[in-house]
């Protein structure tokens, strides 16, 4: 698959999660609503590019299995007294994404994986929720895999 696919993967399994946690839906039917009507369909006039779906599927219930850990992660990454509990839900998502993939998927460069939920999280928040994704997942990234980055 190629990098769009990849990233319509990232941007629809954070869309998911997002989604998972305002709804209360299950895992289950939020797949079957994603891969169903989402996923590669046009909506509002606008076409989305279809997504790996093993890899989003792969995003989604690694976040799921691993969420506790996920999240004490990124809670002790944030700044003191911003718990990920105060953080708006969008970019709970996508920094709960992408530290899986920084966890689990040693197969993609941690710089690739910053730069694409930076790209995802530009989609939603304002620059300067931009900017605190970016240095989260920095931080995240170097305590993850420390080694590609000396």
């Amino acid at each position: 698959m190629s990098r769009e696919n990849r990233a319509a993967a990232r941007l629809a399994a954070t869309q998911a999660l997002y989604q998972m946690e305002v709804s209360g839906k299950g895992l289950n039917e939020i797949l079957a609503e994603f891969e169903t009507h989402w996923i590669g369909r046009e909506i509002e006039g606008d076409q989305y590019v279809p997504a790996e779906i093993d890899f989003f599927r792969d995003i989604v219930t690694g976040v799921l299995a691993d969420q506790r850990a996920i999240d004490i992660d990124i809670d002790q990454t944030l700044n003191d007294g911003w718990p990920l509990r105060r953080v708006e839900a969008v970019m709970r998502a996508a920094l709960r994404a992408a530290s899986h993939e920084l966890r689990k998927r040693r197969d993609i460069p941690p710089r690739v994986v910053i730069k694409e939920y930076v790209d995802v999280a530009a989609a939603f928040l304002a620059a300067d929720e931009v900017g605190m994704v970016n240095a989260v997942l920095d931080r995240l990234a170097r305590k993850a895999r420390p080694d590609d980055f000396t």
